[in-house]
């Protein structure tokens, strides 16, 4: 199709065109049975042909997918009627499928046949899905010329689509229907949508107390795209004509109907004289804030008008949510629903929820994880409560990186629970759990409020030429680099290559290691931690970054590197006696480019290595150590 676009299609089509034939016509065979509809073909032979081809249709229609690509940009106006006959093919074949409902049928060979059909018709609607960008480039241009061929297009497409919304419905079927909403609402996006009667009935049903949900995945795609449709702004229209007052009212009713049963849970829901369950809590929880979640992530990246509605729609159900995470801070599942919730809307909605409830989060937040509710999660809760503080500190990483004064004064209980309640629980721990999101969220803190800790003045740098800055909030500091220090004597690979490349940006952006505090006191601790780990040969795979780092943290100060560390580095060093010890200092030369410095520093660790080899396979009292 990329080569001969024309010679493919006209290859693909009659084939295609033959076997629709087929499935079109089985129309006929279908009666009435006492317990619903038959297929009345019952030959072995007939079976067997019709599998054959029911099976080359569905590859068929995934290949007339795959051509969609093929029909947009550049060429739709050139191959547009193509591109039509198809759409409309596909649009015939989902309709002609739902209507006379071949996924309910009974079948001579149950087992074969009816998977067949299910499968035909659930790739008739995953092609039609394939076409949406094509379809959404149409829209464009009968926006112009209002062509009453889209109009129908897309009505007749939701009429194919409606009646699969249905518990009834085999889930494949079912998902691959919502899959092709979604696709209508988002990308094509036409503004008649909301009014096409089909649309209207499934706003219907799920917003009907009464009506049976949808299993879990279709319910959030389905509610995804009624969101869409509501909150996206239609493309070609000026902001004036959006409609925007009655979408945003007809989303808050959406919103609030979906969310009934769970804003009507009180905090005291978790106590033992509660009126219901705590299951069916649990699954209300889980079932609102999935469809809600999905809801806020798709619209973050939108216009501020689209999050503005979302977000008013869905106050109500964020101030119950905060209401309820006290009460169930014991129950991990329900935590790590509710923080996942809550870390969405701070990714997409921060600025829509405004200052003073976002503070009334992190401070109730930062309030509900105690030390001893921190160690319940990561100790006893296994993987689950290990989550929840994840998402907590990922939620905490928002906040640190965000721009101007707002949540500063958050900073300093911020460090505190990482480096005073985290920190001890996970530090002696072997298991990588929460250590890596805690480390990245002490190097956004570092990164994204260097000034909480390195106050530059104008007048100080202009005075002497480089600025020595004033230190603040030392003892915090000195901590979160110990911390870093510490996370490089373990054996978890991953976690040293972050926090390595966390203190090289550090450097890079912020001139970390030239700071006076870093210089005079942590410098030459770092590089020894390093060139140790180099000759324990624990971290070999590393063994290019640590020696860079080793470079960039020398370069600060050469002399006091050769001078003093290198000597004292290997006085320290046992298992190798004084000549050998001498040797080794000779031949490390004084190069201060990179490439032969890290050369000298790869050299000194395999010669120590190797004269501890030998003195160890000596007989004892050879070498006087």
């Amino acid at each position: 199709m990329e080569l001969l676009p024309t010679h493919a299609f006209s290859t693909l089509f009659p084939v295609l065109q033959d076997n629709l034939d087929v499935y079109l016509g089985l129309q006929q065979f279908v009666v009435t049975s006492g317990s619903g509809h038959r297929l009345n073909i019952t030959a072995e032979n007939d079976c067997r042909r019709l599998h054959c081809s029911l099976r080359d249709l569905s590859s068929l229609l995934q290949a007339v997918g795959r051509l969609a690509e093929y029909f947009i940009g550049d060429v739709f106006a050139a191959r547009f009627s193509d591109a039509l006959t198809v759409v409309e093919r596909l649009v015939k074949v989902t309709l002609y499928g739902s209507q006379i409902k071949l996924y309910n049928i009974e079948t001579a060979v149950p087992s074969v046949l009816k998977p067949d059909l299910i499968d035909v018709h659930a790739q008739s609607l995953a092609a039609l899905q394939a076409y949406s960008h094509w379809l959404a480039q149409y829209c464009n241009e009968a926006h112009r010329q209002n062509t009453q061929q889209f109009v129908t297009l897309i009505s007749t497409t939701m009429d194919a689509v409606t009646p699969l919304i249905s518990t009834k419905v085999q889930d494949k079927l079912l998902l691959s229907a919502c899959h092709l909403l979604v696709s209508l609402a988002t990308t094509v996006r036409p503004v008649f949508l909301i009014s096409i009667p089909a649309v209207q009935k499934v706003f219907n049903r799920i917003t009907d107390a009464s009506a049976q949900r949808l299993v879990d995945k279709a319910q959030v795609l389905v509610c995804r795209a009624l969101s869409n449709i509501l909150l996206l702004p239609w493309p070609n229209l000026p902001e004036n004509e959006q409609q925007w007052p009655v979408r945003s009212i007809n989303h808050a009713s959406l919103i609030s109907a979906l969310s009934r049963d769970y804003r009507n849970l009180k905090p005291s829901a978790v106590a033992p004289q509660r009126k219901m369950p705590l299951d069916d809590t649990k699954v209300i929880i889980h079932q609102t804030l999935s469809v809600l979640e999905d809801i806020v992530e798709n619209i973050s990246g939108e216009s501020t008008k689209s999050r503005q509605i979302c977000y008013h729609s869905l106050q109500e159900s964020v101030q119950v949510s905060l209401a309820l995470f006290p009460a169930f801070i014991h129950q991990s599942d329900v935590t790590d629903e509710m923080l996942s919730f809550f870390l969405t809307l701070f990714r997409g909605l921060r600025v829509q929820m405004g200052v003073p409830f976002t503070e009334q989060i992190i401070q109730t937040f930062l309030n509900m994880f105690t030390r001893e509710q921190l160690a319940e999660s990561i100790l006893h809760e296994g993987s689950t409560g290990c989550r929840v503080v994840e998402k907590f500190l990922k939620i905490l990483q928002v906040v640190v990186q965000e721009p101007g004064q707002v949540f500063k004064p958050f900073l300093p209980s911020i460090i505190s629970l990482c480096m005073e309640q985290v920190y001890p629980i996970v530090a002696e721990r072997p298991s990588p759990d929460v250590k890596a999101e805690l480390f990245e969220l002490l190097f956004r803190t570092l990164h994204h409020n260097w000034r909480y800790f390195f106050k530059s003045t104008v007048l100080a740098s202009v005075q002497r030429g480089v600025a020595e800055e004033q230190m603040e909030n030392e003892p915090q500091f000195s901590a979160i680099m110990q911390a870093f220090g510490q996370s490089f004597l373990q054996p978890d690979i991953h976690l040293f290559k972050q926090n390595l490349f966390y203190l090289e940006t550090l450097n890079t952006k912020q001139k970390l290691y030239h700071k006076k505090i870093f210089r005079t006191t942590m410098l030459f601790q770092f590089v020894n931690v390093l060139l140790q780990v180099l000759v324990h040969k624990s971290h070999d795979l590393l063994q290019e970054e640590i020696g860079i780092a080793i470079y960039n943290m020398a370069s600060v100060d050469f002399d006091g590197f050769f001078a003093a560390f290198l000597p004292e580095f290997l006085t320290s060093c046992d298992g190798v006696d004084t000549n050998q010890k001498n040797v080794l200092g000779r031949n490390f030369k004084m190069d201060r480019d990179l490439p032969s410095f890290t050369q000298n520093v790869h050299r000194l660790v395999n010669d120590l290595r190797y004269y501890r080899l030998c003195n160890d396979s000596l007989p004892p009292g050879t070498v006087k150590l």
